[in-house]
């Protein structure tokens, strides 16, 4: 019980590692809210609740952590976790609206739900925000140029963050998945990730459960000398 008796909103909770995060934050003692346009199929766990989120409406963000807190007095953790890589195309012929559309869900998404829950937080003197980056927030990438700089700048935001909040007992930490095999990753070309494959050292799909087990980490009490800190896991990816 990692978790027990703390108040956690996680964003793309759908399915992917938000549901997995949304499932196992449960098991360890969270009352979870897990946020997302939709949901593929109810949640196994009791204890946590499905909310429609649009993470690009900020009025929307404030309707649902305003929701938790009249219940619950407080929101201890956040995991802004909804994102897409929209187009795989680089900066010469990406579409204008496919990179205004991955940037308002990848970093406005990430923006917005620390800009409404931060000031919950402060009130509580304390909380953790946990935001998903990608190996590709941190190592460069042909093409896909709105996704990486989306990412790129979730890394620096959330450092941003942490050193913003310290003061206030908010910590934020950034997870950086390398290739993991989820409905997003399946969806996409074979090729591409047949050579993210090949490139990663430990040579397999990460799962959603294994992200998942790193933002437990994070949301928990076991964490609380880090903050501003690049949580990878990546079966390697990044060491190259």
């Amino acid at each position: 019980m990692r978790l027990q008796n703390k108040i956690a909103l996680v964003t793309g909770a759908g399915r992917g590692i938000g549901r997995a995060t949304a499932e196992l934050f449960a098991a360890e003692g969270a009352t979870v809210y897990a946020a997302d346009l939709s949901v593929d199929e109810p949640f196994e766990s009791p204890a946590v609740t499905f909310v429609e989120l649009d993470v690009t409406d900020l009025e929307a963000w404030q309707t649902v952590v305003n929701g938790i807190v009249d219940e619950h007095g407080r929101i201890d953790v956040l995991f802004n976790n909804a994102g897409l890589v929209g187009s795989y195309e680089p900066v010469d012929s990406i579409a204008l609206d496919d990179w205004a559309r991955v940037m308002n869900v990848n970093l406005n998404g990430v923006f917005y739900g620390a800009r409404t829950v931060v000031p919950r937080m402060r009130a509580a003197g304390r909380g953790s925000i946990i935001n998903t980056s990608s190996i590709w927030g941190i190592a460069g990438a042909a093409g896909v140029a709105a996704y990486t700089a989306s990412k790129g700048a979730v890394r620096l935001l959330t450092k941003n963050l942490a050193l913003s909040y310290a003061a206030d007992g908010i910590r934020a930490n950034s997870i950086h998945p390398g290739i993991i095999d989820t409905p997003l990753i399946a969806a996409q070309d074979a090729q591409i990730t047949a050579g993210v494959v090949a490139q990663t050292p430990l040579g397999r799909l990460g799962t959603a459960q294994e992200i998942a087990f790193g933002a437990l980490f994070l949301a928990s009490d076991e964490s609380s000398f880090m903050t501003g800190a690049e949580l990878v896991i990546d079966g390697g990816y990044t060491t190259q």
